[in-house]
């Protein structure tokens, strides 16, 4: 029996997986109750003179071997139990050729990043796009898209304004499809995608256009074949040494991993270096964090608390700031606690920020979706965390409320006509409250063009719609631009200040004001009618009396031939602050001064 007390005693210093000399490799595995290991290179599914060797028990569960290999060749550890022999791929395996029956292989280190200077991109900047690269940019509706396919669009999203990408887990996957969460080897990346090289040329891609890259991992649960019982040892009927052996090693997916370990976290703290170190990423998003930190995945909850699991993700945290400063890690909690984005000197575990989960559901209730429960939209735009408001991502759709028995809003407002004009100016009304509210906002993968149906693992984006919708592919570049204030007159939209100025909750017409420094260029104004019906005049009182400029109209017929709202470039208050103005229905304006 492996007891908490040995658990904590053992060196995790080592250097595991392969390690390249000229002419030759050092491999080192960890399997501590193995009675000896040997390694298998090449593999080649026997094991004979020419391609085992024994390799050296160092202690502390510790087997090494330097062997003549070189990138490229395949390889496999062979573990004896005392009871049976266990092929098993390397932990550390960079590249994976397969989660199902599938074997190591040796990894090249070089790679050419050319004079990739590129710096981390302000939170307050930040436009976030949700990108699966097997569905993003598929050629074939039975081929899987790669990272190759997937930079061919890279300069359409340049264009639209995109400057950070979040990509859904891109490990080595079960089955070698999904959406990325069934994760099987968290150092390799999944080969039906393009593998390692792919994901750097991926990078070093985005880079050059100016885009920063959000990698999802998943650290709450592994599913990998290979780990689970990895030498042969477990308790309980569970997972062995990579896994907790009692309650805390489930979880709706798959087991937990022992974050108690010290070789466990070491194993975890690596993979977050290695995607900083080595694949030069910008930030990272753990999958859901409260199943972390938490059994039954529960913020408020002692009973199922995992104390091992709060101090790893302050080290994550820690380490990715060191590695690479600047970069931004998210997690996947609850939406409701703020000690995720605590710093760690208050007891926090210092990430970055946290989806706000509730917020899609706002927004879906806004323009008139059944939720289910009702959520208070003001509650959502005033919940900043620790005071913050860029510690919190914002979206209106994203793979999860648009998937797993949902859909998407276009398919959600009009299911059988998801392109109609009903769905378009409520999608453009769900996309400017996003993008004009507090927070750092995210897009789902074409959205921007009304993709219709469900988020899934197999349909892939129908980029025709890009021509066929392009007046609402401009007015999302026409948002985010002012978003990014690009053009020096919205500032207000990337401070942190907010404050509701009108609510008619007969018309359900809602008008709020984002400021940053204040005066003119910053102040801005968002007025917005959540009803089908037009009004022709409509008066309300702005926070601030004068002239104000139109920069965006959602429903100006530029975007679409058939909205009716008209070209308006300029509103201007009497001396008493009172506006009158035409409010088309489902209709968004932002306004600011010169």
């Amino acid at each position: 029996m492996l007891h908490n007390r040995d658990k904590m005693s053992h060196q995790v210093k080592k250097k595991l997986g392969v390690t390249l000399h000229s002419g030759e490799a050092e491999f080192r595995v960890w399997a501590p109750f193995a009675t000896n290991v040997r390694l298998l290179v090449p593999f080649l599914g026997v094991y004979d003179g020419s391609n085992t060797h024994d390799m050296l028990n160092e202690g502390d569960g510790y087997w090494s071997v330097f062997v003549e290999a070189e990138a490229g060749q395949s390889y496999k550890f062979l573990i004896d139990t005392g009871r049976e022999l266990l092929q098993r791929n390397d932990p550390r395996g960079r590249i994976i050729t397969s989660s199902e029956n599938g074997v190591s292989v040796v990894a090249a280190t070089d790679f050419d990043w050319g004079d990739d200077l590129f710096m981390p991109i302000p939170k307050a900047e930040q436009i976030i796009y949700e990108l699966h690269i097997g569905t993003f940019n598929r050629k074939d509706p039975a081929t899987g898209g790669t990272f190759y396919d997937a930079i061919e669009k890279l300069d359409y999203l340049k264009e639209l304004g995109v400057n950070m990408i979040e990509l859904m887990p891109v490990t080595s996957m079960t089955y070698s499809n999904g959406w990325g969460y069934n994760t099987s080897d968290i150092f390799s990346v999944e080969t039906a995608y393009g593998g390692r090289h792919g994901l750097m040329e991926f990078v070093k891609a985005c880079h050059a256009r100016g885009i920063g890259v959000i990698i999802d991992v998943v650290y709450n649960h592994f599913m990998s074949s290979d780990l689970w019982r990895f030498d042969g040892w477990y308790e309980n009927d569970r997972g062995g040494i990579y896994f907790y052996n009692d309650e805390r090693g489930e979880t709706p997916w798959g087991a937990r991993p022992d974050y108690g370990r010290p070789e466990v976290r070491q194993f975890l703290i690596d993979n977050v270096v290695m995607w900083f170190s080595e694949f030069r990423v910008d930030g990272l998003r753990l999958d859901s964090t409260a199943y972390m930190r938490n059994t039954k995945g529960y913020n408020d909850d002692p009973p199922h608390d995992i104390g091992d699991a709060w101090s790893l993700m302050q080290e994550i945290s820690t380490t990715a700031h060191k590695v690479r400063p600047g970069a931004i890690v998210i997690a996947e909690d609850v939406s409701t606690n703020e000690f995720i984005t605590k710093p760690h000197m208050d007891g926090g575990c210092g990430f970055d920020a946290q989806w706000g989960i509730v917020f899609p559901h706002a927004i879906r209730q806004l323009i008139g979706l059944n939720i289910g429960e009702p959520v208070d939209f003001l509650t959502e735009l005033y919940h900043y965390y620790n005071g913050h408001a860029f510690e919190k991502i914002i979206f209106s759709d994203s793979h999860d409320t648009a998937a797993n028995g949902s859909s998407r809003i276009t398919a959600a407002i009009t299911p059988t006509h998801p392109g109609s004009v009903l769905a378009r100016k409520r999608l453009l009304l769900a996309s400017a409250i996003t993008l004009t509210s507090p927070g750092i906002p995210m897009l789902l993968q074409g959205q921007e063009f009304m993709q219709e149906g469900a988020f899934n693992d197999w349909q892939m984006l129908e980029w025709e719609k890009t021509k066929q919708f392009s007046g609402i592919v401009t007015a999302h570049q026409h948002l985010i631009a002012l978003r990014r204030n690009l053009a020096a007159q919205t500032g207000g939209l990337i401070g942190e200040s907010v404050a509701l100025f009108h609510r008619d909750e007969h018309n359900n017409i809602m008008g709020y004001h984002r400021w940053n420094a204040g005066g003119k260029g910053d102040d801005t104004l968002i007025i917005a009618n959540f009803n089908r019906d037009s009004f022709a005049e409509y008066r309300l009182k702005l926070p601030l009396g004068g002239t104000w400029m139109v920069r965006f109209n959602s429903s100006w017929t530029g975007y679409s031939p058939d909205f009716e709202g008209e070209k308006i470039e300029t509103i201007t208050t009497d001396d008493t602050s009172i506006a009158t103005l035409p409010i088309p229905g489902y209709g968004v304006y932002i306004l600011s001064q010169e």
